[in-house]
C-alpha cells in the first residue's frame, strides 16, 4: 500500500509561489480554452488531459485531429513528442527504485513523469529516506495531475474571456519556467554549454528544417556537451 503520510507530504510539496504547479496550471488554462475553440466537449477536454498529461502533447494531438490526421498518426505523434520524457525517467527512476516497494508501484508513477513534477522531486528527494521515495513521487504526481485537470476545466470555462494574446502568453508560462529552471541549474560545464549551445542551434537549423530544428538543435547541443564533459572527466 502506498504510505499516506509520504503521499501526502508529495501531494502538499506542490505549494509555495515558485513551484513548477503554477507554471504547469497556467499552461493547461490555454490547453482548455483551445480545446473549446477547436470544438471538443468538456468531457473530451478533461478525458484528453487526464490520458496525455503534457502540455505539447496535448497540442499534437488536438491539431492532428483538427487536421483529420488517422488515428495512428496521431498515435505516433504524441508519442514521438512525449518521448523527451525518456530522459527525466532515466534520471529519477534510479533515485526511487527500492527492494521493499512493489514494482506496481513504479508502473503507476511512470503516468506522472513531466517537467512539474519532475522539477519538484528532484528538489526534495534527498530529504526523503529512498525506501519511501515512491510514495512522496506518487503525490507530487498525483497533486500535479490533478492541477492539470482542474486548469483544463477552468480554461474550457472561462475561454470565452481570453483573447489569442492571453491564450499564447499563458501556453508558453511553463517553457519559461523550464528554462529559467535549467539556467539556474547550471552549476556543471556539461549543462551551461547544452543549454547556450541548444539556445544557438535551435534558431540556426530553423533555417535549415522549421518541422525539425528543436530536436536536431537539442540533439547535436546535448551531443557536444556531453562529449566535452567526457573528454574532460566530467
Amino acid at each position: 500500500m502506498i504510505d499516506p503520510n509520504y503521499f501526502f507530504k508529495g501531494f502538499k510539496s506542490i505549494k509555495g509561489v515558485g513551484s513548477p504547479a503554477i507554471a504547469l496550471g497556467a499552461s493547461f488554462i490555454a490547453i482548455g480554452a483551445l480545446l473549446k475553440n477547436l470544438g471538443f466537449s468538456i468531457q473530451e477536454s478533461i478525458f484528453s488531459t487526464f490520458l496525455t498529461y503534457a502540455l505539447p502533447g496535448s497540442l499534437v494531438m488536438a491539431e492532428s485531429m483538427l487536421i483529420g490526421a488517422s488515428l495512428i498518426n496521431i498515435f505516433i505523434a504524441v508519442w514521438l513528442v512525449n518521448a523527451r520524457l525518456y530522459p527525466m525517467t532515466v534520471s529519477l527512476m534510479p533515485l526511487l527504485m527500492h527492494e521493499n516497494q512493489p514494482r506496481w508501484k513504479y508502473y503507476l508513477s511512470c503516468h506522472f513523469i513531466a517537467v512539474s513534477s519532475w522539477l519538484i522531486m528532484k528538489d526534495n528527494y534527498e530529504k526523503i529516506e529512498k525506501e519511501n521515495r515512491i510514495d512522496f513521487w506518487i503525490g507530487i504526481g498525483t497533486a500535479t495531475w490533478l492541477v492539470a485537470i482542474i486548469s483544463t476545466i477552468v480554461g474550457y470555462v472561462a475561454s470565452d474571456l481570453l483573447n489569442k494574446d492571453m491564450l499564447i502568453g499563458l501556453a508558453i508560462v511553463n517553457p519559461i519556467y523550464f528554462m529559467c529552471m535549467m539556467l539556474g541549474a547550471m552549476k556543471t560545464t556539461q549543462i551551461s554549454w547544452s543549454v547556450i549551445l541548444g539556445t544557438i542551434l535551435g534558431p540556426l537549423f530553423y533555417f535549415l528544417s522549421p518541422e525539425w530544428c528543436i530536436l536536431f538543435g537539442g540533439f547535436v547541443a546535448g551531443t557536444i556537451a556531453f562529449l566535452y564533459g567526457e573528454r574532460n572527466g566530467e
